[in-house]
Order: structure tokens, then sequence, then C-alpha cells
């Protein structure tokens, strides 16, 4: 592990029992969007970046999800959340998302939510997804994103410094940008809310 990830992996440890009281807010949109993301979801299923497991109650029946975080924090939490729910189709480990202790395209579905503003090198980390999705398989994704806009894209960038040093995320990733520089070509995005909030459906092969 890097120590740029080591540093952020620290920030999300320490954020781990407040991380879903931050979120509250935002969680009945958030809700709606997992449900309709994950219903997509198919055999077998890596979610990179589970942090406390909120998307595990969301996955259709008859997938079996191997989630991934790099924050013990996160993944003790998750645990909880998987204990409470009773489920036994999912898997949780402790793990990199840019150095991923899997074979090549071990999974049909790979899925992050809210992920790639924290991953130090993104381009690194969409790579590594792209290796261990089988080619024909696919990459379901809810992320934020630097808006286009002249005025909001300049104010994100100016802001960043403060969710990054807070709890390590950024608002002003180009995560589009940063699929196609890791070898992605087939990609359907559908603006959710504005052009910062995205779906992204992509394609490894």
């Amino acid at each position: 592990m890097s120590e740029a990830t080591d540093e952020v992996r620290k920030r999300y440890d320490r954020i781990a029992p407040l991380y879903d009281l931050l979120e509250r807010p935002m969680e009945a949109k958030f809700s709606q969007w997992r449900d309709e993301l994950l219903q997509a979801a198919e055999g077998r299923v890596l979610e990179v970046g589970v942090g406390t497991g909120k998307n595990l109650e969301h996955y259709p029946e008859g997938v079996r999800v191997t989630g991934i975080d790099f924050s013990p924090g996160m993944i003790a939490r998750a645990r909880e959340r998987v204990a409470q729910l009773g489920l036994s189709n999912v898997t949780l480990m402790e793990m990199d998302a840019e150095r991923m202790d899997f074979d090549d395209d071990s999974f049909d579905t790979v899925v992050t939510t809210c992920v790639f503003c924290s991953v130090p090198l993104p381009v690194r980390g969409l790579e590594e997804i792209r290796r261990v999705c089988t080619p024909e398989g696919k990459v379901l994704m809810l992320e934020h994103v630097r808006s286009k806009g002249p005025i909001l894209g300049p104010a994100m960038d100016f802001l960043n410094p403060i969710p990054l040093h807070f709890y390590g995320a950024n608002i002003n990733r180009r995560t589009e940008e940063n699929l196609r520089l890791a070898g992605f070509k087939e990609m359907e995005i559908t603006n959710l809310w504005m052009d910062v909030m995205k779906r992204i459906v992509a394609r490894p092969k």
C-alpha cells in the first residue's frame, strides 16, 4: 500500500463510526439510485469500496458478492450490517483497490458507488477493475465528478481541499476521462443530478 493510500485509509478509519450519519441527509435519493443501479448486477459480483455496506441489501437474488475496502474501520461496520441483515451471499475482505489479490477475469460484475473520489491513483484502480472483470462482464458505477460548467467546475476545484483533507475524498475527479485512460471504450453515462452525479455502465472488452 502506498503512503498516499495509507493516509486516506487512516482518514476513513477515523470517520467510519460517523460515516452513515454524515450521509444521512442524502440517503433517500442515494438509496433509490443504488437500487436502480444494482438491479443490473449478475453472477459473481465484486464491490470495490464496500464501505459500511449500504449497497448490500440492494443486490438481486442469486448473485454472490465479494466486497473489498482498504479501511478496517469500514469493513468492521460492513460486517455488522451483514450480520444484522443475515446475508449469506456476501464475503468481505480488506484490500487496496489499486492492488487487488484476484486473478484476471474473476468477476462478471464490478460495482463502485462514490469510490473513485477517494482512490489516490484512480486510473490504476480502474485498470485493476478492468483486469478482474471478465471480457463479457460489466462495471456499474455511481460516481460524483467534476462539473464541466464554467462556474461550478472551478468552484469544485477551489473547494476540493476541504473534503480531501477531512476524509480523503476529492469532489473534482474526472472519472469519465480516467475510465478512457484505463482502457474502457464502451460506456453508457447518465446524468442523475446536473452533470455531477452520474450512473456509468462500462464494458471492459
